[in-house]
């Protein structure tokens, strides 16, 4: 019931305690916007950030931006009130829960079960809230596989590199970057490619973590790269001006786009009666099959979501 295929390459984090960042964030061209109540607040100031986020998202003005809230974690004692006083208060007007520091399946279990009573008391359409688990530390990366498979309201797995590098004594306090030292390949590269080949087991997004150097858009953009490269859905922006990289970046390039398109457009018709019934054949010097067209249906996917269209067209031969 929920959606797991909403665009979310660039994912911005907005404090949930600035109402004048709350009302800016609905103009950006961000596809995410997650409304945070954990450690972009203050604990004195999380009651009253609950009250902001319910009343800007009443409010409304969001167009189609995915609308999410990161709660506290479950170790923590906010965490049942943020999600009872949001859903309550703005649950008709919310896609998505994002819960931090996930370290197993019964951390996820616990949220479902929650938003599923509250969802029934308001008389809101039960499963259609979506979670988003945020892996910080070594036991959540190694548990997951059960946790992206832990409720059918997982729509994203996300990387938090910040808790994580403390998490295992990284040596660094540079978040994004690769740790002193490590001069050959690149740390993350476990971590990020475990995150995907979970989230890609259990159909769900793969969405890399924040880049804290907010002034270095190069550096972003680097990093980002990476991720995007490996097949990650989207990044986070903490800053407003990274969101017009990373849109960019987890888009397609318009060539690609527009072969992934002539691929599937030449692919239907050579299998079809008009065009031989072949399993492969040849789109200019290049062989296409059913693996082509699994590659191009990635790319054209991508590029859809990102609202691009087409500067080339693929015409069928003539006899």
């Amino acid at each position: 019931m929920v959606d797991r295929q909403r665009p979310r390459r660039s994912c911005l984090a907005v404090p949930g305690s600035s109402p004048k960042m709350l009302d800016k964030a609905r103009g950006l061209a961000a596809d995410q916007v997650f409304l945070d109540l954990e450690d972009a607040c203050a604990p004195l100031a999380k009651p009253e950030a609950r009250k902001n986020i319910v009343a800007v998202l009443n409010e409304g003005g969001w167009g189609g931006k995915t609308r999410v809230v990161r709660v506290n974690d479950w170790t923590t004692e906010w965490t049942y009130r943020d999600v009872v006083e949001v859903v309550e208060g703005a649950g008709a007007n919310l896609d998505c829960l994002m819960l931090p520091k996930v370290q197993t399946a019964e951390q996820v279990h616990a949220l479902d079960m929650l938003l599923t009573q509250v969802e029934k008391t308001m008389g809101l359409e039960v499963g259609r809230i979506g979670i988003e688990a945020q892996i910080e530390n070594a036991r959540g990366l190694v548990n997951v596989d059960a946790i992206a498979a832990a409720s059918p309201r997982i729509e994203t797995i996300i990387f938090g590199p910040a808790d994580f590098m403390a998490s295992i004594n990284m040596k660094s306090l540079v978040v994004g970057e690769q740790p002193p030292g490590y001069d050959v390949g690149d740390a993350y590269h476990y971590i990020l490619m475990r995150i995907l080949m979970a989230a890609r087991a259990h159909d769900v997004q793969a969405i890399d973590g924040p880049y804290l150097q907010i002034r270095d858009v190069d550096g972003f953009r680097r990093v980002a790269g990476r991720s995007a490269a490996l097949g990650f859905d989207g990044k986070w922006c903490l800053h407003p001006g990274q969101i017009e990289v990373c849109n960019e970046v987890f888009s397609p390039r318009q060539e690609d786009y527009d072969h992934a398109e002539n691929i599937l457009d030449a692919y239907d018709w050579f299998t079809s009666e008009a065009g031989g019934k072949r399993g492969a054949a040849m789109l200019g010097d290049e062989m296409i099959d059913e693996a082509s067209r699994k590659m191009a249906l990635v790319i054209s996917g991508k590029g859809r979501a990102a609202g691009m269209t087409r500067t080339d067209r693929w015409t069928p031969p003539e006899d």
